[in-house]
């Protein structure tokens, strides 16, 4: 009953707050330089196109952006309306297409049979990076349309090589910053106890970022533990074949 945190959270609290944080540490590293405008802060602190689901942005790359004034450019803006209607269909066409699938599927797991089964998780994978790499795609659009430029927050994660290389692909701003802001901060060391003692920190509390609970916390930690145990195993392969 203790390890059930049933907190009630604001929507985007994670995004306003990692990007709180990360000007507070860049000005304090004196990284950056404080701003002395308060709406341009605010602006960067709660940037709506980008609020609810990312990218997580840093201070030296979008301020700068408010800080001068934006031209509109006819090209720039049909780049920006393609981007936008790309991840309407992504999220309208094909995550919520797919989610009425593995809604069913979830929802009465005994009539499904050994291949359904299977359909129903890789259906959930694919639902799962459209709906969330389609909302990105409309906040970068959104945004250039408004004549700012948001960091890219997928690349084709799903045809990663490894499960490490996975998580370079997906929502990418999230783990440079728990790359840079934690991983970076714990204490390093040579034994190889306390590389995978960091690994798993670090995994463990991105699980919390994603949900407030138990099950997102060992989420975090079997992922940690998959890439310490079979990304090794991949590299070895790997090389071993590109010798032949």
């Amino acid at each position: 009953e203790l390890l059930y945190l049933n907190w009630t959270l604001p929507i985007g609290i994670s995004f306003y707050t990692f990007q709180t944080m990360s000007y507070t540490i860049d000005v304090y590293r004196k990284e950056i330089r404080s701003t002395k405008d308060p709406l341009v802060f605010f602006t960067y602190i709660a940037f709506f196109p980008q609020l609810l689901a990312g990218p997580i942005e840093r201070a030296k790359d979008l301020i700068p952006q408010f800080e001068k004034i934006a031209v509109f450019e006819e090209k720039e803006a049909k780049k920006a309306l393609l981007r936008i209607l790309w991840g309407a269909f992504k999220k309208i066409v094909i995550a919520n297409r797919l989610a009425v699938f593995v809604n069913e599927g979830y929802a009465n797991p005994e009539q499904l049979t050994s291949f359904t089964a299977a359909l129903v998780i890789i259906f959930f994978v694919i639902q799962l990076y459209c709906d969330f790499s389609g909302y990105c795609d409309m906040a970068i659009g959104s945004a250039r349309l408004l004549g700012f430029k948001l960091s890219e927050n997928f690349r084709r994660p799903l045809l990663a090589k490894n499960i490490k290389t996975v998580y370079q692909r997906w929502h990418i701003t999230i783990h440079k910053w728990f790359r840079d802001y934690v991983y970076f901060q714990l204490k390093a060391s040579r034994k190889l106890i306390r590389k995978i003692l960091n690994v798993l920190i670090v995994f463990m509390l991105a699980g919390l970022w994603h949900g407030s609970g138990i099950n997102f916390l060992l989420w975090g930690l079997i992922n940690g533990i998959l890439i310490l145990t079979f990304d090794p195993i991949i590299y070895k392969a790997t090389k071993f074949k590109s010798k032949f």
